[in-house]
């Protein structure tokens, strides 16, 4: 099948498939983000012997040794059953007699799809990996081993950090995130749904470019049907999503779901301090620590230190659209909705003013993901520091606080802040708001004491309407089309 996108990450796998030496490649991401497709369908075009084993979810160590050994006597042996070995080393020693039988000249793709869920508690999976790939298969230039699995932190730092025999055996490692906005929009005209880059906006809020969630949208529904049927309906696909997500993902799943409801509440991000103060179920210390960057690994969070606050230490924001959409406007009502499941309740939601609030803020979220986008529409460098700032008064300060949305550093002595603004038709800058505007700009100026040349960009989903006072604080505008470059 046809891939969308993943341009980068499809050069890599060719690179490791035309190299000359065995090949061990990480590849992990977000559940549903299309992991399984990506390496599946690249790998089966090639000429190759192509080997898949997925590991079963809470799967027994038999079971999951039944199931290697079935796809083993499928890939090698013309469907012939093979013994189910007694543990992996031996599955292993079955899987080397296969590759010694292969043809001499023909490349051999392993994949070992969902392997935290082989790797479950004393099942020996990672030992005998170890054993194997530095014994026999690291010799053989023929294999290109890839070891695949939604559960990022396992991966990190079973595989990638390891500190046993797979210590820096990792030859490539690739992390697949979810679609941007270009190619969410070549994946719905490939699945022939008829939509603007407005309309693809509003989807990639919800779905956040995620293929899985797209891939069962309805051609003959509009975006609020679509929305309403997959997520609002409790007989539709994704109404326990995300629980089904965390835990298939996380042991002790409702801590981590805690967790991410209380940073969701924060917009403009909550400190690890405060955080720790709320959290009731995770604990302090070590614990929070680890499912912070757990959640991290996994996409759901981004960590950051506020620029020109280092003091404050870090402060954590969601990033998953699809996880701050449920816990915005389903978790609250769930309840309700397993009792009225004919009802259009996103109906209802988007007649209310919190909507339209939540559209501004998702549109600054996904700007947060384009920011390699944004340079380019800026003509600003890549490597350009890019970041939010904001400014708290102290207590008994009659002072206005300041959000600025992002902030280019850039190396030429100079820096441009951005405002960010969603808005369905071309939006008007009139008097008050270029005076709360310019405000912003002498107050970041003073705070920060920069010496460097100030510009000032907006970054607009349907454009601006120039007026007297645009023309007189704006010096260059990002619009939707750029951000889907």
């Amino acid at each position: 099948m046809e891939i969308i996108g993943r341009i980068l990450e499809q050069a890599e796998l060719e690179a490791a498939f035309a190299s000359n030496e065995a090949e061990l490649i990480a590849v992990y991401g977000r559940r549903r983000v299309g992991k399984t497709f990506l390496i599946k369908n690249f790998f089966q075009s090639k000429p190759c012997i192509y080997f898949q084993i997925t590991g079963i979810y809470k799967g027994s160590l038999k079971k999951q040794l039944t199931e290697f050994a079935k796809q083993l006597g499928a890939t090698f042996y013309r469907g012939a059953s093979i013994k189910r070995a007694a543990n992996w080393l031996e599955m292993f020693h079955e899987l080397t007699r296969a590759l010694t039988e292969a043809p001499p000249d023909q490349k051999i793709v392993l994949f070992f799809d969902e392997f935290p869920w082989l790797a479950a508690r004393k099942s020996g999976v990672i030992s005998a990996l170890e054993y194997f790939w530095n014994q026999l298969w690291s010799d053989d230039n023929r294999i290109k081993l890839i070891v695949c699995g939604s559960s990022a932190s396992w991966i990190i730092h079973k595989i990638i950090k390891n500190r046993g025999g797979l210590h820096n055996r990792i030859t490539r490692k690739i992390k697949l995130l979810p679609f941007n906005l270009a190619d969410t929009f070549s994946y719905l005209q490939h699945l022939h749904y008829s939509c603007d880059q407005l309309q693809t906006l509003k989807l990639y809020m919800v779905t956040g470019g995620v293929p899985f969630y797209l891939k069962n949208i309805k051609k003959n529904y509009s975006v609020d049907q679509n929305i309403n049927h997959l997520f609002f309906n409790s007989n539709g696909p994704f109404f326990d999503e995300f629980d089904e997500v965390f835990s298939s993902l996380f042991d002790h799943s409702e801590q981590y779901k805690e967790l991410i409801t209380i940073i969701t509440q924060y917009k403009d991000g909550i400190s690890r301090k405060l955080l720790n103060k709320k959290n009731k179920l995770t604990g302090a210390g070590g614990r929070l620590t680890k499912r912070l960057e757990d959640l991290e690994y996994a996409g759901f969070i981004t960590s950051y230190i506020p620029w020109g606050h280092k003091k404050y230490g870090i402060f954590y924001r969601i990033s998953d659209d699809y996880c701050y959409f449920y816990l915005k406007w389903i978790e609250p009502i769930k309840t309700q909705l397993k009792k009225e499941t004919a009802t259009n309740f996103w109906k209802r939601i988007i007649a209310t003013p919190e909507y339209y609030g939540w559209l501004g803020y998702s549109f600054e979220n996904i700007c947060y993901k384009h920011i390699l986008q944004i340079k380019k529409a800026l003509g600003i460098e890549e490597y350009s520091l890019a970041f939010p700032w904001r400014y708290i008064p102290k207590k008994n300060v009659p002072e206005d606080g300041v959000q600025i949305d992002l902030v280019m550093d850039r190396d030429d002595n100079a820096i441009t802040l951005c405002e960010i603004k969603y808005s369905e038709k071309p939006f008007i800058i009139d008097k008050q708001l270029r005076n709360e505007l310019q405000s912003k700009i002498d107050i970041f100026k003073k705070k920060t004491k920069t010496k460097k040349q100030i510009f000032f960009a907006m970054i607009l989903s349907d454009g601006l309407k120039k007026t007297s006072h645009s023309e007189t604080l704006i010096h260059s505008i990002v619009t939707l089309e750029d951000l889907f470059k």
